[in-house]
């Protein structure tokens, strides 16, 4: 079982900027596929952003690419999401994700085994 705590969100200017952290339990975050979805009212869960296991490889939703960077630590158990020139369309409830099963990064919802509870981002205009 993982345990996945985000953290980080908040209501910011359009503009502004904010980061995400989300911590994971368990002693093998290493081996786990990393994502971070978004849920605004009234829509599905889309895709964000993604990173590999080791952090050499990111991909990008092309909404948010060029203005957000998704980033791990190992040694932490910990994923980032680095949201900067912030847009009122990216408000939503943000989550992380775990994909234990696969060694590709995958951008469905559907494709991740375990999900943290969610942090509010709200950009105002």
């Amino acid at each position: 079982q993982v345990q996945l705590v985000e953290s980080g969100g908040g209501l910011v200017q359009a503009g502004g900027s904010l980061r995400l952290s989300c911590a994971a339990s368990g002693r093998t975050f290493s081996s786990y596929v990393m994502g971070w979805f978004r849920q605004a009212p009234g829509k599905e869960r889309e895709f964000v952003a993604a990173i590999n296991r080791s952090g050499g490889r990111t991909y990008y939703a092309d909404s948010v690419k060029g203005r957000f960077a998704i980033s791990r630590d190992n040694a932490k158990n910990t994923v980032y999401l680095q949201m900067n020139s912030l847009k009122p369309e990216d408000t939503a409830v943000y989550y992380c994700a775990a994909d234990m099963r696969r060694l590709v990064v995958s951008t469905a919802v559907a494709e991740y085994d375990y999900w943290g509870q969610g942090t509010q981002v709200t950009v105002s205009s």
